[in-house]
């Protein structure tokens, strides 16, 4: 059983940055796929970015490309979201999830175990 602890979130004005952290513990945590997630009030939650077991693959959705930038730490068991560039449209509950498959996914089904979610909150 893997637990996955998010933090970094918070206010910020538009065009700031924000770093999420998830700390992962209870499981070999360069095997997971880790990706990172987010639900905005009122709506499905969506796929955000993932990253593959090495850190050699990543993705991004449209909206964060250029802006975010996904990173891990094997030996910390950490995986980072950095956030540039913030608009209000990136607010939303941020989740970690680490995934048992072998290729990263956009997906969440692909997804075993997830974070509690850190709030991001961008003023405009």
């Amino acid at each position: 059983q893997v637990q996955l602890v998010e933090s970094g979130g918070g206010l910020v004005q538009a065009g700031g940055s924000l770093r999420l952290s998830c700390a992962a513990s209870g499981g070999t945590f360069s095997r997971y796929i880790m990706g990172w997630f987010r639900q905005a009030p009122g709506k499905v939650r969506e796929f955000v970015s993932t990253i593959s077991w090495s850190g050699a693959t990543t993705y991004y959705t449209d909206s964060v490309k250029g802006r975010f930038t996904v990173s891990r730490d094997n030996a910390e068991n950490t995986v980072y979201l950095q956030m540039n560039s913030l608009q209000p449209e990136d607010t939303g509950v941020y989740y970690c999830a680490a995934s048992r498959d072998s290729g990263v996914s956009s997906l969440s089904p692909a997804y075993d175990y997830w974070g509690q979610g850190t709030q991001v909150t961008v003023a405009s």
